[in-house]
């Protein structure tokens, strides 16, 4: 068996969800080109369509056998990945791919700090809140929508979190995830026969939703399955920080989002907080990949969003 955060592994490990978090970002960003034609909502439910493509042969569920005390919390998981990626696709649309991805992010970090009473975890919620302001700094300018979208994506993210634990212990394997894509797809599905009767569907913007699933959803999930094999979750939690970074960078490439001195320095601040919680929390041991470490649990380990 390999040594988890053995040099060769880490630095293969550290390629993989730094291309994985890069693939994120540009296919949200390819997603963000269709919006005009079919609108968040058509973007979604394509990407939806995707992820179900991609993780029903890898996990095979059989719903026909699933349990009540099964179906319950993966419809509840269902109804959260409908709701998160439609949430922050609309504030994507609205305040741009770095800022909606950074107050997304906020979810996962509100989890992890809301698990401990210490002085440390108090100051990192602090400098949060005062990287948020600085991020948004809300004025009557400000699309105070866009940013409501941002923080339901979070609380999304959050719920996914900790909705994902339950389904996790009912199901084995990634069943239950598969079946709430699924589901999730179904239920968009009606959206999608919409957007082509009202021939609102092009070429280009179908292809760009196509893609934006492709690169969001079935591109880092394979390279940070893999990718943690050989790096610790400790490790796959810091580098989850890169993704308001590269959320940055790809609106500034693709989609030409520059960003103000201020949203430089709140993103700054709110992943410098997530390296500090995460690092902490690894401080107690070795964490395995199916631990309960703090770091992993919730929700700094493997993102298998849909």
């Amino acid at each position: 068996m390999a040594t988890t955060d053995a040099p060769g592994h880490s630095g293969r490990g550290l390629a993989l969800m730094l291309s994985a978090a890069g693939s994120s970002q540009v296919g949200a960003a390819m997603g963000a080109h269709a919006f005009g034609a079919i609108g968040p909502a058509g973007v979604v439910a394509v990407r939806q369509l995707v992820a179900a493509a991609v993780l029903l042969p890898i996990a095979r569920p059989n719903p026909l056998r699933l349990t009540r005390a099964q179906w319950y919390p993966t419809l509840a998981l269902a109804a959260i990945f409908a709701g998160m990626n439609l949430a922050l696709y609309t504030a994507v649309d609205r305040v741009g791919l770095a800022l909606a991805v950074t107050l997304e992010f906020l979810g996962p970090l509100a989890v992890a700090l809301a698990g401990s009473r210490t002085r440390r975890d108090l100051l990192c919620a602090i400098a949060v809140a005062i990287g948020v302001y600085i991020l948004v700094l809300p004025g009557p300018s400000s699309d105070l929508l866009g940013i409501g979208f941002g923080l339901a994506a979070a609380a999304c993210w959050a719920g996914y979190i900790l909705l994902n634990r339950i389904v996790g212990r009912r199901l084995p394997g990634l069943q239950g995830t598969a079946v709430a894509t699924s589901v999730s797809a179904l239920g968009y599905l009606p959206v999608l026969v919409w957007l082509f009767v009202s021939d609102r569907v092009t070429p280009a913007a179908f292809g760009f939703a196509v893609v934006a699933g492709i690169l969001s959803s079935a591109v880092p999930y394979t390279l940070d399955l893999i990718a943690l094999r050989g790096v610790s979750p400790r490790v796959f939690g810091v580098v989850m920080s890169a993704h308001p970074v590269m959320a940055a960078i790809a609106g500034l490439l693709l989609l030409g989002q520059q960003l103000a001195l201020h949203e430089v320095a709140g993103i700054t601040i709110v992943v410098a907080v997530n390296i500090v919680t995460v690092l902490a929390a690894g401080r107690g041991g070795p964490v395995s990949p199916g631990s309960t470490g703090r770091g992993y649990r919730f929700g700094f380990g493997r993102r298998s969003k849909a």
